[in-house]
């Protein structure tokens, strides 16, 4: 299949690489050109605009908010101006339901296919191939992305005809992962405090009774405080958290919990930890409990 990809941050890196892997051509794009290099050199072409990337049957985007996809789908080169009647725009960027709503109306009025295809699995997963794809639209829009998906991911969901549903399960997700970094941090505080080794704790909830890959994989990055390289920035987390805040105030749910993380991330940002893994929110716990920053209980 002839595909375009625009984003390559981490995770549009690791799936571009994937689906080359698998066959397909691929054309590339970023904002900075030189993210393209490594793809360019295992077969990619390279693009210098937006346009360029949207001359196939397939384009995804991979971007970090609503700001980074409005400004390539929408305007004069923009995707919907650029991709031929008939073609696909794949976003599998974390986006707000509202703007999932406006990709499809202007795709559909474009004549173009849409697709919602957010993805749950950090960048390690995404090299491995080992996303969980959550997919969304028309039937006859997802069934040829099957090989596609298949190329990225270990399992695709397809959860609605209407593309912006995948974005709200997305959305929902990752409130519930910011909710288990929360949980998890306070818990483990409360233990070290006491003079308990954080490692064995996590090992001893994740071996038993929290055995799930997410008390797995956040849990040991909160016991040895690894940080950075962030996987998932805390700023991102922040735009997640409030972005499935204003889905449940449109359709009218409560989320108590979902506002108090909005706040504890939006005091890690706020206090310097914008860019550190969004599991640094263990480092607010920790302070609260009086635990100075080196402890090592």
């Amino acid at each position: 299949m002839d595909i375009g990809f625009i984003g390559l941050g981490k995770m549009g890196q690791a799936m571009a690489a994937n689906l080359l892997q698998a066959g397909h051509h691929l054309t590339v794009y970023n904002r900075s050109p030189g993210r393209a290099a490594s793809l360019v050199r295992r077969g990619a072409a390279a693009a210098a605009t937006v346009a360029e990337a949207c001359t196939g049957e397939v384009v995804f985007t991979m971007l970090a908010d609503d700001a980074a996809v409005e400004a390539v789908t929408f305007g004069d080169d923009g995707i919907v101006a650029s991709l031929p009647a008939g073609a696909t725009h794949v976003s599998s960027s974390t986006i707000s339901v509202a703007l999932a709503e406006r990709l499809a109306t202007a795709h559909a009025e474009a004549g173009q296919g849409y697709a919602a295809a957010p993805v749950f699995g950090r960048p390690e997963a995404a090299a491995a191939a080992k996303l969980f794809v959550v997919a969304a639209g028309r039937p006859q829009t997802l069934q040829p992305l099957t090989p596609v998906f298949d190329a990225v991911g270990q399992r695709t969901f397809v959860v609605s005809e209407r593309p912006h549903t995948a974005n709200l399960v997305k959305l929902s997700g990752n409130f519930l992962i910011a909710s288990v970094i929360e949980s998890v941090s306070e818990a483990v505080a409360l233990v070290a405090k006491a003079g308990v080794d954080r490692q064995q704790y996590v090992d001893i909830l994740t071996s038993t009774l929290f055995a799930a890959p997410v008390y797995q994989t956040y849990g040991g990055l909160i016991a040895r405080r690894e940080f950075e390289p962030a996987g998932f920035a805390a700023r991102l987390g922040l735009k997640d958290v409030r972005l499935a805040l204003a889905a449940a105030e449109q359709l009218q749910v409560p989320l108590p919990v979902a506002s108090l993380l909005r706040d504890r991330f939006l005091t890690l940002v706020a206090t310097g930890g914008a860019d550190l893994d969004w599991s640094a929110l263990a480092t607010l716990a920790d302070r609260d409990a009086g635990l100075p920053s080196d402890d090592s209980a």
